[in-house]
């Protein structure tokens, strides 16, 4: 039988496997072995690596873990040197051969399973739209005396009377001003052209790249795909956006609020679910809308403050959701009204019907927020949660009194993880997720909380220094 890894191997003469995998914080990390040492064997009974170096995972008396690799997530590294074929992994115990609680892939991996033995549905998919800077320089200091950070980037649109060298150009995009003036304005068409270019010679499936609102920020368009594989590509996304971006000069971040005063950086999340190759959220209600899918919202909408320690899992995330500003904060609905949390965007075709969250940002593990989206939405159908009278106005215009009585998403991380501890029974749904995997992720992420709360800010000597 042939081995889509062991042919590429041959096929490529490659010199190394990386076999990779990602830490509950979504960070994608990596092994290199040598193409040689890889054979039927080690696929079958995987490799062994050492558990408590992970954050979030084992301790140093139960270490040992097995990487299991997914031969059909081959593909062949666009920026090593040396020949190297990568190949996305989930975790093992290797005592007993069975899916480790803790490991984010094959938390999305049940998540899918947990959708087909529901009846509900048989397939997941998930369309991300992430955002990011770029910048020329990035300097930051945490120290016991100084805490600051500064970055720059020529065409950043607080230099518009910098001195050059060379002389200034003076074609930048203004605040909030970068979606979509072309070039010599948005400086950065060729750089997004090869970062998606090298993203269809992966094999991943992509559309458009564009210029966003905020100075410095940008897009590139990423085609659905179901859950597992997609956080997979996600993954990949990232990884090519940071190394192309290295590779002209420049520094790349997904951090969700890296400047103040501009727009911050969203992963708006289009789902949709399919039952035998029909779409389940196309019907005759609201927006053309199935009532599973107004369901799906409910559930959602319900359970958004829990799903904010998922899809906005750092104390940056909450300078990007603020009340008042034209962030997605407000738990309501709509057909193509951009200023709720959830949208129904427009089209023609039933195939096409989706519902896009709009809260999460791409600091998120997309494992994880994946996962919790589905769980969400499918307690929802289970449960016939009702989202309410969908709201068609822009939200960021409402009276103050009518504003009040339209909950809101979490206002901080901390807020976020006690929800989640007091409201995680929806994920624990088919042991998808375990509540020993989310305490954990907790204390992981109250460690965070933690050292930014009891941290100095600068702003605090602006304020109080001389009180």
């Amino acid at each position: 039988m042939s081995n889509l890894l062991l042919d590429m191997i041959k096929d490529e003469a490659a010199d190394y496997v990386d076999v990779r995998f990602t830490d509950p914080r979504g960070k994608l990390q990596h092994v290199t072995l040598c193409a040689d040492q890889v054979d039927e064997d080690l696929i079958a009974e995987g490799f062994m690596f050492d558990g408590s170096s992970i954050e979030g995972w084992k301790s140093i008396e139960a270490s040992d873990m097995k990487l299991m690799m997914d031969v059909d997530s081959a593909y062949v590294d666009p920026f090593y040197a040396e020949k190297t074929i990568c190949v996305h992994c989930s975790v093992v115990e290797p005592d007993t051969g069975e899916a480790y609680t803790r490991d984010p892939r094959g938390t999305a991996q049940k998540a899918e399973a947990y959708l087909i033995s529901s009846g509900i549905g048989d397939v997941a998919y998930m369309g991300p739209e992430a955002e990011f800077f770029l910048f020329d320089d990035v300097r930051y200091s945490n120290t016991i005396n100084k805490v600051s950070y500064e970055v720059d980037a020529t065409d950043a649109s607080w230099n518009t009377d910098t001195e050059y060298e060379m002389g200034n150009m003076g074609h930048r995009p203004g605040i909030k001003g970068g979606y979509f003036p072309v070039n010599p304005i948005d400086e950065a068409h060729d750089l997004r052209g090869e970062m998606l270019s090298t993203m269809k010679r992966l094999g991943m499936k992509v559309d458009k790249h564009h210029h966003e609102v905020a100075s410095c920020q940008h897009e590139l368009g990423l085609i659905f795909g179901s859950l597992t594989k997609q956080a997979d590509e996600l993954q990949k996304y990232k990884y090519v956006v940071h190394n192309v971006a290295h590779a002209y000069g420049k520094s790349a971040t997904f951090m969700p609020k890296p400047i103040a005063g501009d727009n911050g950086t969203g992963m708006h999340v289009n789902m949709s679910i399919w039952k035998d190759g029909k779409p389940l959220f196309a019907g005759d209600k609201y927006a053309d809308l199935s009532q599973e899918a107004l369901y799906f919202i409910g559930g959602i909408l319900h359970h958004a403050k829990a799903l904010n320690a998922f899809t906005n899992p750092g104390t940056n995330s909450y300078k990007r959701l603020i009340p008042g500003f034209e962030a997605p904060v407000l738990r309501a609905y709509s057909a193509s009204n951009r200023s709720g949390c959830v949208r129904i965007p427009w089209t023609e075709s039933p195939k096409a019907k989706r519902v896009e969250a709009r809260f999460p940002d791409p600091s998120a593990n997309p494992y994880l927020c994946f996962s919790a989206l589905l769980m969400a939405g499918l307690d929802g159908i289970q449960n016939k949660i009702d989202p309410g009278e969908a709201m068609d106005k822009n939200l960021y215009d409402l009276p103050a009194e009518e504003l009040a009585a339209i909950p809101t998403v979490c206002g901080s991380l901390r807020e976020a993880l006690d929800e989640l501890r007091s409201g995680m029974d929806f994920l624990l749904a088919g042991d998808v997720f375990t509540k020993d995997q989310i305490e954990a992720y907790i204390a992981l992420k109250m460690e965070e909380v933690e050292r930014y709360e009891h941290t100095p800010h600068p702003v605090e000597y602006a304020m109080y220094y001389s009180c």
